[in-house]
């Protein structure tokens, strides 16, 4: 990872992203970018402002503010601000794609003052459009916490062990653990041997690593994959989930999934595009 991308509306949830990207930055060495993104029809802030100054300049402002606030916390760190201008989502994923292994982060909730880019149905549009991979939050999580404990869900999917690179680059920069959670649904012996073998592959990568790791397999008969994973990353104490970005309706990160757990995980949420470019391979 050597770029973070910050797409920023001001609000306290965009604010909490940022914390967790400077802390990122700190570990990783990479540069950190706070994108802000004037949109069409966008309005001015009810706070009080220079008349002089056009909205886009009262943004500039403001996004100057915060890069003095990011050099405070991680003065070794290179920190840019970036004004565009277009479609948050669009503009956003053009913009980190362009950038070498980079990455987005982002709130979850918006500030409609601003824009209302990250709220909902924006927001997963983002993801869906990404290139890169991109780290969403709430604007809840605690921001002084280092990253200790990565879970990883493990499914039948080839693709599933694309997640892996990013989670176990994460693991060593932080000298976190990763909780390999092997995923049997649907419930069967057959299943059950394919995850298993997942399970191995993902394993040997964190040995070659060098990182520190857990695993389990779990059944899942209810049809509930997304509340089981939630609920046994909360048990142990996780505090970031990588999922990978799935286009089949067989694997659960897909569509009405996808939406699920989007809007109901309690901690960061790393969402790894399904693209060639991550090797599976050890």
């Amino acid at each position: 990872m050597k770029n973070i991308v910050v797409g920023t509306d001001f609000s306290s949830s965009a604010m909490t992203a940022m914390r967790h990207a400077v802390a990122l930055a700190i570990r990783s060495k990479a540069t950190l970018h706070i994108v802000w993104v004037k949109t069409p029809g966008a309005k001015q802030s009810d706070e009080e402002y220079d008349e002089k100054d056009s909205f886009t300049a009262h943004a500039q402002n403001k996004l100057s503010e915060l890069v003095n606030l990011c050099k405070k916390e991680s003065p070794d760190s290179q920190i840019n601000s970036v004004i565009l201008e277009g479609k948050v989502h669009v503009e956003l994923t053009t913009f980190a794609k362009n950038l070498p292994e980079s990455i987005i982060v982002m709130g979850a909730h918006g500030a409609s003052g601003f824009e209302e880019g990250y709220i909902g149905n924006n927001a997963y549009r983002l993801i869906n459009a990404s290139e890169v991979p991109v780290l969403i939050m709430r604007e809840n999580i605690q921001i002084n916490r280092d990253l200790h404990k990565i879970f990883v869900p493990i499914d039948i999917s080839f693709e599933t062990l694309q997640k892996m690179r990013l989670s176990i680059e994460l693991a060593k920069s932080f000298a976190a653990q990763v909780y390999l959670f092997g995923v049997n649904y649907p419930n069967s012996p057959e299943t059950r041997h394919i995850i298993n073998v997942q399970l191995r592959h993902a394993a040997d990568m964190c040995e070659d690593a060098n990182v520190r790791y857990d695993l389990e397999m779990h059944n899942v008969t209810n049809n509930d994959v997304c509340n089981t994973i939630l609920a046994r990353a909360a048990e142990i104490d996780a505090n970031l989930i990588t999922i990978m970005r799935e286009e089949q309706e067989t694997d659960f990160t897909a569509s009405r999934n996808m939406r699920q757990i989007l809007s109901t995980c309690p901690m960061p949420l790393l969402v790894i595009p399904n693209k060639n470019a991550f090797s599976v391979g050890r």
